[in-house]
């Protein structure tokens, strides 16, 4: 629950109506019981909701903890529960308000609710601090993605480290990686090892991050890609229409024929490539003037056309550095990431 002016949209109403809404106080919970989409909310303020609101309240709350029940609203048992009392198909899921009162709930001594709602207030808060600092370094790492590879027509960066000055080279991408040929004839590779590309994770097993393999009943055709290998994703995704590259930094594996794989020259630093195409703006511009439309307007770009663009490279000493900042920042987001997810999951489970 917060403040209508603190929602951050405009909510048109008419005031001469607010008569008619209901008042809320702090440990107060509301629901919307014609549209109830799996939690109730608990305000800590005072003030009026809607009549479209259901309102409720301990009838004796020096027996019960707010908290504890705001949590307890929040848990799967709960929630898995109002199945009991939920009906109707459009608009969601709604609930009986009758049936929902004569719901019989199990709980504790108010100590005993306060202690618990302690814990969970300091998971919360846990979780929350996690939130934060990744959000934070999101938002930080888009910045210098920004500022440390040169705008275009330009030659040097915004922000740069110390001891280097040269201009950065444009050149075509392929005077740095060159279109890989191997592939799986010789069946040492199979569905186990098939490998896909996420924007966010990178180069993954595909039964380990997608918990089934998408390969069709013969992986013999499929490209070898081999740790250090960089994979291009021909077809477009909905994050970035002309699709990502990314770097395999975990073990050989086999993509299917919607990738494209390339094998890194001597003169590149490898993890360099991915950090400079992980802006989507840059990724758009090298890729567009490369990009053939197809009977239907799709964008796809071959293997050996995505290196025909022009790319601006510094000298091989600095991507090293560049590489290696990207990658402790990276570090650090999924850091926090997997212990926001790990206090979660790991968090006591209501019985």
């Amino acid at each position: 629950m917060i403040y209508r002016d603190d929602s951050g949209r405009y909510i048109g109403h008419d005031e001469s109506n607010e008569i008619g809404y209901k008042r809320v106080l702090p440990g107060d919970f509301v629901v919307h019981l014609r549209s109830f989409q799996g939690g109730f909310a608990h305000s800590q303020y005072e003030g009026i909701t809607s009549p479209a609101y259901t309102v409720f309240r301990a009838k004796e709350p020096t027996s019960h903890s707010d908290r504890f029940w705001k949590h307890w609203f929040m848990s799967e048992h709960f929630i898995a529960g109002l199945s009991t009392v939920t009906y109707g198909i459009r608009d969601g899921r709604s609930i009986s308000v009758d049936e929902f009162m004569n719901t019989f709930l199990a709980f504790p001594a108010v100590e005993e609710q306060a202690a618990i709602s302690r814990l969970f207030d300091y998971l919360d808060d846990l979780i929350t601090l996690h939130q934060r600092k990744y959000d934070k370094l999101v938002i930080f790492k888009k910045s210098m993605l920004e500022k440390m590879f040169p705008k275009d027509g330009e030659s040097v960066p915004e922000i740069r480290f110390a001891g280097f000055t040269d201009p950065w080279e444009q050149r075509k991408l392929g005077d740095y990686v060159v279109v890989s040929t191997a592939k799986n004839a010789d069946g040492r590779f199979n569905k186990e090892d098939v490998l896909s590309v996420s924007g966010e994770y990178g180069i993954v097993n595909q039964i380990a991050f997608q918990g089934r393999s998408f390969a069709g009943s013969s992986v013999l055709n499929y490209g070898i890609v081999n740790t250090g290998d960089i994979v291009y994703t021909k077809s477009p995704l909905n994050s970035n229409p002309y699709g990502i590259i990314k770097v395999n930094k975990g073990i050989p594996g086999i993509v299917s024929t919607l990738y494209a794989v390339y094998r890194p020259q001597d003169n590149v630093h490898t993890n360099f490539i991915q950090v400079y195409f992980e802006q989507h703006e840059r990724m758009n511009n090298y890729m567009h003037p490369l990009v053939n439309k197809g009977a239907k307007n799709d964008m796809k770009v071959t293997a050996e056309n995505a290196l025909k663009g022009v790319v601006t490279f510094p000298s091989r000493e600095e991507p090293v550095i560049i590489s290696e900042f990207f990658d402790r920042l990276d570090s650090l987001i999924t850091l926090h990431q997997r212990k926001r997810l790990s206090i979660r999951q790991r968090s006591p489970v209501w019985s």
